[in-house]
């Protein structure tokens, strides 16, 4: 079984193959807000990608006919923003952002033998509880059940991982990624992307591992595709010694969906292995952080994830999970 289901990984993941190992493209990202009432102020924030290890941003633009703009982060988690205002009165109201981006596959598996002593001061801010991720009550009772036995932050890690990939699943009746409230989570145990990491992170922040949701957007195959809903979150557990380490039990949920899979088929045990420290380069990365006060502040309160636009209208919320409405569509050509 275990040969086979690596038979499997080889001809299934995109790192298997050196033209597979990066992943170029264009992005066109287009906000209308013309249609909102024009006698109220209108203020945008877009979640703007940078440059780091795994990937390199380059070649923006940004246009439009805005009173206002700026490229801000917030003060807690560095969450990077595009900041737009429009006055009142303003008839039109439009923005463009455009961007070219490589993202590579990122492998985390060479791992030490022996895990250093560490302070978990060092990692206070990952192993806190946010406003929908508490690490106290069921989620403390449960991660001590996953994790019994268990001495070492791997160890912890990965047992958790195998729980989130049994015991949930991916509902496509979520709205979006899914707002991650972990206590109704692990009663409903389905969800989307946002929703199974917010039960990983709460869960291995409860048994004392630290963990982060990272937020980002899917990147196309096809010229002139709409990835306008193509969001997509991912975690990450940081190891002594080694460092930060992806991992995605939500796409392993979801290629089980997609792949009609069982949790003992190869093919599944394969997903298993390949997304425990492993991430395909068909994704970049937008934003980490809960709980966001946006810079300069939004007027409704924390933001829950900031993976999305987010708009206020006289300070008062759009709904960013219906792009319609909101008026924003994110169009992406291969390179």
């Amino acid at each position: 079984m275990k040969q086979l289901a690596l038979l499997f990984l080889a001809a299934i993941l995109f790192a298997t193959t050196s033209h597979a190992q990066q992943v170029s493209g264009h992005y066109d990202l287009h906000f209308d807000l013309s249609k909102q009432e024009t006698q109220q102020p209108v203020e945008l924030w877009i979640p703007y990608p940078l440059s780091d290890q795994n990937q390199l941003i380059e070649n923006i633009r940004i246009s439009g006919d805005y009173a206002e703009s700026a490229v801000y982060s917030d003060r807690q988690f560095g969450a990077t923003i595009l900041y737009a205002r429009w006055d009142k009165g303003a008839s039109s109201r439009k923005l463009d952002l455009a961007f070219d981006a490589t993202r590579q596959e990122v492998i985390r598996r060479d791992f030490p033998t022996q895990e250093p002593a560490w302070n978990p001061a060092d990692y206070a801010e990952y192993l806190q509880p946010t406003g929908l991720g508490p690490i106290d009550g069921q989620v403390k009772q449960l991660a001590d059940e996953i994790t019994a036995g268990k001495t070492t932050v791997l160890g912890k890690a990965k047992a958790i991982y195998d729980w989130v990939c049994i015991n949930m699943y991916r509902d496509p009746n979520t709205i979006g990624c899914g707002c991650g409230d972990v206590n109704s989570l692990l009663q409903t145990r389905g969800g989307k992307c946002t929703d199974i990491h917010s039960v990983y992170v709460a869960l291995a922040r409860a048994a004392g591992v630290p963990a982060r949701e990272i937020l980002g957007i899917r990147q196309g195959k096809k010229a002139g595709q709409d990835v306008t809903g193509w969001q997509h979150c991912w975690a990450q557990f940081f190891l002594p010694g080694y460092g930060w380490v992806p991992v995605d039990p939500a796409d392993v949920r979801k290629k089980m969906l997609v792949e009609d899979l069982k949790l003992e088929d190869a093919k599944t045990t394969a997903y298993r292995e390949y997304f425990w420290g492993g991430i395909d380069a068909y994704r970049i990365k937008l934003n980490t952080g809960r709980d966001l006060t946006m810079t300069p502040p939004q007027q409704e309160g924390p933001l829950n994830t900031f993976g999305y636009p987010y708009a206020e209208v006289g300070g008062k919320a759009l709904n960013f999970y219906d792009p319609k409405t909101f008026s924003y569509m994110f169009t992406y050509n291969p390179r």
